[in-house]
């Protein structure tokens, strides 16, 4: 908007230069005063009258009445000829127009511009993609509503649980950790928060599971022996101390109960090979920490309870773009109600070098209780590849879109395949 203002100021300066010079600039050419040319004419008809006179082609009575007629023109000519001119003062011109150019230009682009393209924010939530302020606000106003409740009512569990997972979405994993806690303290046999609360500890020690997300983990598994989540953590534990035994035997578990199909399986099951060849000796293993395909709630690993809603696809790169994507490049892979509120009901952050991406999204990833996939028969699916790795969508954005889906849907097969302007 900055250089937008910029531009149109310097056209105006522009356009004022240009009239000013024009006003003030001495004409070239002057064009002859008509009076002075009457009375240049007027005066050559009395010197013929004289002649005529001296040459007896008139007598004296026609010469004095033609003399008396051209005298009298004459002393009209010279009145006029001798008035104060009655032209405008250039200067107040100038000083007219200086005012009246960018004022009406102004007025102008009010009555016929666009002023929603003045503000990309508007025009990006205008579009239906959830932008970074979107989100910013939606969890600000989540926090703010938690912190109003009375202290000590266990309903207010899921809410708090809502608040640190919209954190970890946002990466604010010490904020993550507090709505975790609060959520704990108010129904401390969960094994989902603890599971939860494992992760987001585990991100702020650089994804390590040692020490106190490891001993959630094993507490989780305790209370919920089938928790998925706690499983593929209590692997990863594992694989990072190097007992690719129990890796295997827990990654096997949480394999039998994650979703086919999801990227979440499809992790697993690479996790599950690097283990074995890892048991096996077959391979060395490269680094102490849990293969990538484990990842935490912050990039979009499911963390719902099951029988809650979910929605399961593919995103892919049309070949023809493929020059355009750098490995690091972000993708974010999201779903918005078809009809209702644009803001997104579930969105996932991941990399363009895990294209195609095998993609799930589910009710844990909501930013509030009322904008759950659940909520919603009827959902618009999208991705999105931004080199900056700004939520907000900017042009040069590649993107892709499918919908409305009817939920419960099959397979969303999504294909990234234009340029956002």
């Amino acid at each position: 908007m900055t250089v937008f203002w910029v531009v149109a100021a310097a056209l105006v300066l522009l356009a004022l230069w240009l009239v000013a010079g024009a006003l003030l600039r001495k004409p070239a050419l002057a064009w002859p005063d008509a009076s002075q040319v009457n009375l240049d004419v007027l005066r050559a008809q009395l010197r013929q009258l004289d002649d005529d006179l001296a040459s007896a082609a008139i007598d004296n009575a026609q010469h004095a009445q033609s003399r008396a007629d051209i005298e009298r023109r004459v002393l009209e000519e010279e009145s006029v000829a001798s008035a104060p001119a009655t032209t405008g003062s250039r200067r107040g011109t100038l000083v007219l127009l200086l005012l009246a150019v960018p004022v009406l230009a102004l007025t102008l682009y009010v009555l016929l511009g666009n002023l929603r393209a003045l503000s990309p924010e508007a025009t990006l939530a205008a579009s239906g993609e959830p932008t970074q302020q979107d989100i910013e606000e939606l969890v600000a106003r989540l926090a703010e509503r938690m912190e109003k409740q009375p202290p000590g009512r266990v309903e207010d569990a899921e809410g708090w649980a809502m608040l640190g997972r919209s954190y970890a979405a946002l990466q604010r994993f010490p904020q993550a950790s507090q709505a975790f806690a609060r959520a704990l303290q108010l129904t401390p046999q969960s094994a989902q928060l603890l599971a939860d609360q494992a992760d987001v500890t585990a991100m702020q020690q650089g994804q390590s599971m040692r020490g106190e997300p490891a001993r959630l983990v094993a507490q989780a598994l305790q209370i919920d022996p089938m928790n998925l989540k706690a499983l593929a953590l209590a692997g990863s534990a594992a694989f990072e101390r190097k007992d690719f035994a129990t890796a295997i035997k827990h990654w096997s578990a949480a394999s039998a109960l994650a979703p086919p199909d999801s990227d979440f399986a499809t992790g697993l099951q690479g996790s599950l090979a690097e283990a074995k060849t890892a048991q096996g000796g077959a391979g060395a293993v490269g680094s102490a920490a849990a293969p990538a395909a484990v990842t935490s709630v912050a990039a979009g690993t499911s963390g719902a309870a099951i029988g809650s809603a979910s929605l399961s696809g593919r995103v892919s790169l049309a070949p023809g773009l493929a020059a355009h994507v750098s490995p690091h490049d972000t993708v974010f892979i999201f779903a918005r109600a078809a009809e209702g509120p644009r803001m997104p009901l579930a969105i996932l952050k991941r990399q363009a070098r895990e294209l195609p991406i095998a993609f799930t999204l589910d009710d844990s990833q909501a930013m509030s209780p009322q904008m759950k996939l659940s909520n919603f028969a009827s959902v618009v699916v999208g991705a999105r590849i931004s080199k900056s790795g700004n939520a907000t969508p900017q042009s040069g954005d590649l993107q892709g879109q499918a919908g409305p889906v009817t939920q419960p849907a099959a397979q969303v097969d999504l294909l990234i395949d234009s340029v956002r302007p």
